[in-house]
């Protein structure tokens, strides 16, 4: 990272050798191995024939691209948060888009709270989860809603001798009915605040746990989970009971910078179909990439994409050198998902009706991109973030 460090010292941004390394690996990676499977798969399918996806998993694990974000003493790659939006923006170029990277290729990093558990915890969920290419959930968000989740959570647990018993409902769950296993954060004590939030380690083949799925504008899903007294050992409790807001809020914060990265790769993606088909596509006498007005629509993208990458990287960057990251990471994660839904709609527009045919994949990413306003933190959310910090001292 020194290098990174000399040339923002000298006003200018540079990626260092290894990370063009890395970055060029992913896309011959993307290119050579994931594209020709993608191209005999449905036009809303969001996963590979298991054989053809455990091929992909073999070579990503020789590649070093095993669950980047998990560490490398359990089996991960351990990628700094640079390293993951790399991968992240290289690997939502596929035609599945960026609700999952390189479609599980590169396996499922659990939620990486876990690693703040016991090591017998790690061990026993961890990783066997990281060795098979498992997924896991993360559980916090309820029917009450609110852009807070800490003072939104109404699930109740309760101690009951050597158990903790659950009951409530958590709602826009990733991968809930496909996971062994998952993290859920619930109501220990009295304070309807961040004191008094406990995380549990829920066990899906245990009694009182249930899914049931939320469909939605894409084809992949999210669930329902709901607890109807389920029971939590109390080998399963995450963190100190009470503190469970302590362990997940660099999780949540970091976690928006390669959200953010992955919805610009689908956006490049995009931009470089859109210009393919302008300059061969004649209308009137003249080729597309001729008329002024998609000649700046295809500008506008660029730009846009420019200066979206660039907040996401310098807010990866602050981030891998230990800085808080809070406010940086909310601008890009607006900027990007905002930026990356305005250049799909361009591109749409400049194909015409092919735009929205499901031959092409613009009108899936589309809908894709109109999820990311909302996930991770919606727009307003992160813009009262901002507002917060650079109004925070007038307001007293």
């Amino acid at each position: 990272m020194e290098q990174v460090q000399a040339a923002a010292e000298l006003g200018s941004w540079e990626m260092p050798e290894e990370l063009r390394m890395l970055e060029e690996t992913v896309r011959r990676f993307m290119r050579n191995e994931v594209a020709p499977l993608e191209e005999g798969l449905e036009h809303d399918a969001f996963a590979l024939p298991p054989e053809a996806l455990a091929g992909l998993q073999k070579k990503a694990r020789e590649l070093g691209l095993w669950c980047v974000q998990s560490p490398e003493a359990y089996g991960g790659a351990g990628l700094n948060l640079l390293g993951q939006c790399i991968v992240a923006e290289e690997s939502a170029k596929c035609r599945m888009g960026a609700y999952i990277p390189a479609c599980g290729a590169f396996g499922f990093d659990p939620p990486s709270i876990i690693f703040g558990g016991t090591p017998e915890q790690i061990r026993k969920y961890a990783v066997p989860a990281i060795e098979r290419g498992e997924k896991a959930f993360f559980a916090i968000s309820e029917p009450s809603g609110g852009s807070d989740p800490a003072r939104a959570i109404q699930t109740r647990a309760e101690r009951v001798g050597d158990h903790y018993v659950l009951n409530g409902t958590k709602v826009w769950i990733t991968a809930a009915s496909e996971s062994r296993w998952g993290v859920a954060f619930a109501r220990t004590g009295p304070s309807k605040g961040r004191d008094g939030v406990t995380a549990f380690i829920i066990n899906m083949d245990r009694p009182g746990v249930s899914t049931k799925v939320i469909p939605v504008i894409r084809a992949y899903a999210p669930y329902e989970l709901h607890f109807n007294d389920y029971r939590v050992p109390l080998d399963d409790v995450l963190g100190e009971v009470g503190k469970g807001f302590e362990l997940v809020d660099r999780l949540l914060v970091h976690g928006r910078v390669p959200y953010a990265a992955g919805t610009l790769g689908v956006a490049q993606a995009a931009l470089e179909l859109a210009i393919d088909w302008a300059k061969q596509r004649h209308t009137f006498g003249a080729l597309l990439a001729d008329r002024q007005a998609v000649q700046w629509m295809i500008a506008d993208s660029e730009i846009e994409l420019r200066a979206a990458r660039l907040l996401v990287y310098q807010a990866a960057w602050k981030a891998d050198r230990g800085q808080d990251i809070k406010l940086d990471a909310s601008i890009a994660k607006v900027y990007a998902t905002e930026t990356a839904g305005r250049v799909v709609d361009r591109c749409i527009q400049i194909l015409g009706g092919m735009g929205v045919a499901c031959e092409m994949p613009l009108e899936r990413w589309y809908r894709e991109l109109r999820i990311k306003r909302i996930g991770e933190g919606p727009s307003e959310v992160q813009r009262m973030v901002v507002a917060r910090h650079l109004l925070g001292n007038r307001s007293k």
